[in-house]
C-alpha cells in the first residue's frame, strides 16, 4: 500500500498541472466562442434573458452545450496542449459558421427568437448540437 501511494503523489503533482491547464485552456475557449456567438447574433441574449425571454435562454444554452461538446472531445482525446488549442479554435469557428447558415436558413431568427418562439430556438439548437456532434467525432476519428 505504501508503495503505490509513494509512486501516485510524483505523478499527482505533475498530473495535476496538466490537468489544470487543459481544463482552463477549455473554459477559456469556450468563454472566447460564447463572447464571439454573442457579438454575431442579432439579438442580445443577455438582455432577452434578464427579461425571461425562455427562447433566448434555451438558443444560449444550446450554443453552450455545443461549443463545449468538441472541447471536451479534445480533452478526452489529446494530451497535447497545442492540439486542444488549435482543433478548439477550429470548433470555435465551425460552430459559428453553423449558427451563421442557420441564420440564412431560418428567415427573421432575431425577430422569433425576440418573440419567445420556442419552436424556433429548438430547431436553432437542434441544428447546432447535429453539427457539432459530427464535429467532435470527425475530430477525434
Amino acid at each position: 500500500m505504501e508503495q503505490t501511494v509513494t509512486s501516485i503523489l510524483p505523478r499527482l503533482g505533475s498530473g495535476l498541472f496538466v490537468l489544470l491547464l487543459h481544463l482552463l485552456t477549455t473554459l477559456v475557449l469556450l468563454a472566447l466562442g460564447a463572447l464571439c456567438y454573442m457579438g454575431v447574433t442579432p439579438f442580445r441574449e443577455r438582455t432577452l434573458i434578464a427579461t425571461g425571454n425562455t427562447a433566448a435562454g434555451l438558443v444560449l444554452a444550446g450554443t453552450l452545450i455545443a461549443l463545449a461538446i468538441p472541447l471536451a472531445a479534445m480533452l478526452a482525446t489529446s494530451h497535447v496542449w497545442l492540439d486542444i488549442v488549435v482543433w478548439g479554435l477550429v470548433a470555435v469557428i465551425l460552430q459559428l459558421a453553423t449558427f451563421v447558415l442557420a441564420v440564412v436558413v431560418f428567415r427573421n431568427l432575431r425577430a422569433m427568437i425576440e418573440a419567445e418562439n420556442v419552436a424556433a430556438a429548438s430547431a436553432l439548437v437542434g441544428v447546432q448540437i447535429a453539427v457539432v456532434l459530427l464535429n467532435a467525432a470527425a475530430m477525434v476519428g
